[in-house]
């Protein structure tokens, strides 16, 4: 009798996992905090782990003095961003072996895990400055901008792609500063988007947008709303997993749910993308978070991760992720982009065949609205699907992309070839010898 298709022994197979909270009292730090103290947006920014001392407070024996070391040499040395996490995401951590954790890897970098830069590497490599029209706001795309209303974080990533902009200055990185006060940041953003109707879609983000005051955020919303030109809104937060709290707090609740009203009223799609980049991340808390912006009227909640070495990089690491944001946690799996090529970032990224091949082998497992794309955001060509590349020297690791439109930038054309390039350390022997008589 011939198999099912369910009894054949498929690559992955599907097994529901239920979200589970870690008990933050196993940490010798945390071993006497409360529920109500662990669910409380205050007391997560308060206990926010920002130095090896306070992480040494919270871990004790369960980190090696040579992991600690690791983490200080990093931080002393090669680190872009600053150390800033909740203890929500630190408490998704597997204290058992921290060194192979997934989160650990890059939420708290190690030194002798970095590898050097490749010789393309740019602190804004989307060249997302260069194409501003007013202080914070991107003209990148023809109908869409990007607002950064703010440049800090709940929580900082190791491979954030707006280190140049985002967080406080480390030993090797002086970041930029935005030049206006919001509220004349904001006036200049609402001034420009009246006069260039021809862009519908706002992503407001930074940084994050739990970190604007909520007055100011739902002022900047609903002036956004006033704008007939307006039909897309999209909220940029990695605080959904980082610090899911912030968004049950009542006054968020109940002024989210005005925005959101406000929106279904004039027609506006408004939605949050996340940023989740492993299953260890969802835990009941986002899940309901993720619930309470749904039943107050968002459209979407949707997740736009990144790949990472020894994170994500494998088939079965993103089905999993997938299967657990669309079918537990109520997110819906979008995009997951190729690292960006930033400082301190290399052994992190990808090659762009990779990529190709794990857009190949998660299809036909999730439902295709919830099947996530994979896509290389190429500097000066934007987002692009990984297949689209138009030539590929796998040797050199070097693809060419090309683009139907034109940016803000000065002399900007539609024919020109944009490169991207993979790590220089995947690359055939021939690969590496070019690079290193380039360098």
């Amino acid at each position: 009798m011939t198999a099912t298709i369910t009894e054949q022994r498929q690559p992955y197979t599907y097994t529901r996992r239920t979200l589970h909270e870690p008990d933050w009292t196993r940490l010798p730090g945390w071993r006497h905090v409360t529920r109500d103290q662990w669910e409380s947006a205050q007391w997560q920014r308060a206990h926010c782990i920002k130095n090896i001392r306070q992480l040494q407070h919270v871990l004790g024996p369960l980190a090696d003095d040579t992991l600690y070391d690791d983490l200080t040499a990093d931080q002393t040395g090669r680190a872009t961003m600053s150390m800033l996490l909740p203890p929500q995401m630190l408490n998704t951590m597997d204290t058992t072996d921290l060194r192979t954790d997934p989160i650990r890897r890059y939420m708290l970098p190690l030194a002798s895990e970095r590898l050097p830069d490749h010789p393309h590497t740019t602190r804004d490599s989307l060249h997302e400055h260069d194409m501003w029209v007013a202080d914070g706001l991107t003209h990148r795309y023809p109908t869409k901008v990007l607002a950064e209303l703010v440049p800090t974080c709940p929580q900082y990533c190791g491979h954030c792609t707006r280190m140049d902009l985002v967080g406080n200055d480390t030993p090797t990185v002086t970041k930029l500063k935005l030049a206006l006060k919001p509220a004349d940041r904001h006036d200049t953003h609402i001034n420009y988007l009246r006069t260039h109707p021809a862009v519908r879609d706002v992503v407001v983000s930074g940084g994050d947008v739990a970190n604007v005051p909520w007055r100011q955020l739902e002022t900047y919303l609903m002036r956004l709303l006033d704008l007939d030109s307006v039909r897309d809104i999209r909220l940029a937060t990695k605080a959904l997993a980082g610090l899911p709290q912030h968004w049950l707090q009542p006054h968020i609740v109940e002024g989210l749910e005005r925005v959101a009203r406000t929106a279904a009223r004039r027609g506006v799609n408004l939605a949050l993308h996340t940023h989740i980049n492993h299953t260890h991340s969802l835990t009941p808390l986002v899940a309901r978070a993720t619930q309470t912006i749904l039943d107050i009227g968002v459209r979407d909640v949707r997740n736009q991760g990144v790949l990472l070495h020894g994170v994500n990089d494998t088939p079965e690491d993103l089905l999993d992720l997938c299967f657990a944001l669309h079918g537990e946690a109520g997110i819906l799996p979008y995009y997951f982009y190729l690292c960006d090529m930033i400082p301190g970032a290399e052994h992190w990224r990808l090659p762009v065949h990779h990529a190709q091949t794990l857009q190949h082998d998660i299809m036909g497992y999730l439902p295709g609205y919830a099947t996530p794309r994979i896509v290389c955001d190429v500097p000066y060509a934007g987002k692009r699907w990984v297949h689209m590349a138009v030539d590929y020297d796998r040797d050199l690791g070097i693809t060419q992309w090309t683009k139907n439109y034109r940016t803000t930038l000065t002399g900007d054309t539609i024919d020109t070839r944009h490169r991207y390039y993979d790590p220089i350390h995947t690359l055939p022997q021939k690969g590496r010898d070019h690079w290193a008589a380039a360098c």
